[in-house]
């Protein structure tokens, strides 16, 4: 805890002179959508695709294109999706019903984590992904649901798109090949 104590305190003492630090995106904390600690670092060697997911939104049918997506390249591709309230209110339910509208509509496997805030209250991995104090790449805003990051396979932010890009748009696929 001490360490970790430090760490922040230098990374916000850095950022206000404008020196960059940047965080390590493996030691993020966050859980899976069962609530269980989800570890990070088991997806080093893989790229990530991180989209912020709601289940009434108007981009919610992106879910069959992350599944397929996720099934043609599982082998070095991770889906995470991460659902949120933030926008519109659009992810009301609970966690099991947010799984089981996943998995019963769009037959999804791949891992989905604890609703996390973006906007407000906002999650640590968040953090990370919108600020470049943090991933060392760039600001971000997240404009709506279904926004989505790249990170390479030693956890480097690489690239944002926003909610209209699709998940098998020729600039992400061009980039998991």
């Amino acid at each position: 805890m001490y360490n970790f104590f430090i760490f922040y305190l230098l990374t916000h003492i850095f950022s206000m002179n404008g020196i960059e630090t940047k965080s390590d995106f493996y030691h993020i904390k966050i859980k899976n959508i069962a609530g269980e600690k989800l570890d990070l670092s088991q997806y080093k060697g893989k790229k990530i695709l991180i989209v912020n997911v709601a289940s009434e939104c108007g981009y919610t049918p992106q879910y069959a294109q992350l599944e397929e997506l996720y099934d043609m390249h599982k082998d070095k591709l991770v889906v995470l999706a991460c659902p949120s309230n933030d926008f519109g209110g659009q992810e009301p339910g609970t966690e099991k019903e947010i799984v089981k509208f996943c998995q019963t509509t769009y037959g999804v496997s791949f891992p989905l984590t604890q609703k996390v805030g973006i906007k407000t209250n906002t999650h640590e991995l968040y953090k990370w992904l919108t600020q470049k104090s943090l991933n060392g790449k760039a600001d971000y805003e997240v404009k709506w649901n279904f926004h989505k990051f790249l990170i390479d396979e030693k956890g480097n932010l690489v690239n944002s798109f926003p909610s209209d890009v699709t998940p098998l748009d020729e600039k992400i696929i061009d980039w998991i090949n």
